[in-house]
Formats: structure tokens, sequence, C-alpha cells
């Protein structure tokens, strides 16, 4: 049985994601050329790093520390999947808050952990006064996939910060 729960600074570490399996096999991407959206081929794994790990968990443990939104899923009670949305609202009118992470174990895709965490997430963000999710999402087909099951659309407004740190990401929103 999957188990949800919020997770506060001191509970992120490293040991946290000991089974918490990244990796995802990605072959075809959506790219913007020529101002058209269209699915490129660009076969390669997506995994994390150790280096990759340790800034994931200081990200997170800020998020929690600052007033944002952390939830893990677990099975078993091995983190299996996590969310986290930032504290702080941006985009003018938009009144965006900003979806920065949102992963699901590879053993454990496909069995709603991802939209269990999306839903949370939102209900979190329309509590904290947001009006629509913001995602600097992954441009895989299957990440894609999962954003517009979830209502994703392209975002009215980019985020230049994101843009620039993932310049492959599909800025996406959602409405709350």
């Amino acid at each position: 049985m999957i188990q949800y729960h919020r997770l506060e600074a001191n509970e992120i570490n490293r040991a946290l994601f000991n089974n918490f399996i990244r990796r995802q096999r990605v072959t075809k991407c959506w790219r913007q050329e020529q101002g058209q959206w269209v699915i490129k081929d660009d076969p390669f794994i997506d995994d994390w790093s150790e280096e990759d790990y340790q800034t994931l968990i200081a990200c997170l443990q800020n998020t929690a520390a600052a007033g944002g939104f952390v939830c893990g899923a677990f099975y078993d009670g091995v983190l299996k999947g996590f969310a986290s949305v930032e504290a702080g609202l941006f985009g003018g009118e938009n009144r965006y808050l900003d979806l920065s992470s949102i992963h699901v174990s590879e053993d454990m895709r496909g069995h709603g952990l991802g939209k269990a965490l999306f839903g949370a997430a939102k209900e979190w963000a329309k509590a904290h006064g947001g009006a629509k999710l913001y995602i600097s999402a992954h441009s895989a087909v299957e990440s894609q996939a999962f954003y517009k099951a979830m209502g994703c659309v392209e975002a009215q407004w980019y985020h230049a910060g994101h843009v620039q740190a993932e310049p492959y990401d599909c800025q996406l929103e959602c409405q709350l």
C-alpha cells in the first residue's frame, strides 16, 4: 500500500533515496523549431549522479524549511516518489507557484503515484494562494504525456531562470 506524507527538512537526507531509481530511458523528446513543437529522436539515459542527489537533497531541504511543500510517496516504508512546490508566488497576474520537482522511481511508474503527487501539489498550491502551477518539465515524450494528462498546457509566461537553467525543458502551467 502506498502512503503519502509531507516531509520536513530534517527528514530529507541521502538515506531516504537509497531505494529510489531515477533512471529514465529517453528515446524521443519535444523540441521547438521555428515556433512549432515537434518530436525529435534524442536517445539518452537520464539518471542522477551522487552530486545530483546532494543538490536535490539541499534543494528539497530548503523548500521544506522555507515553507514550501515536499511530499513523499512510500511503498512498504521506502520512498518511491516525491513532489515539491516552492513557497513564493511569481509571474504577476498568473499567480504561479513552482512545481520544482515530481519524480517516481523507475520500478513504480505507471501505478498512479505521479498522479496522486501531482494532485497533492495542486491542492497545496491552491490553498497557498496560487492560481496555477508552473512546471519546467522534462521534454521526453513520456513525461509530456503525463503532464498533458494532468491538464497542463504551455505556459502563458516563461520563467527566464528556468529557461536558462534547462533550455530543452517544456515550460508548462496547470490551472488550479
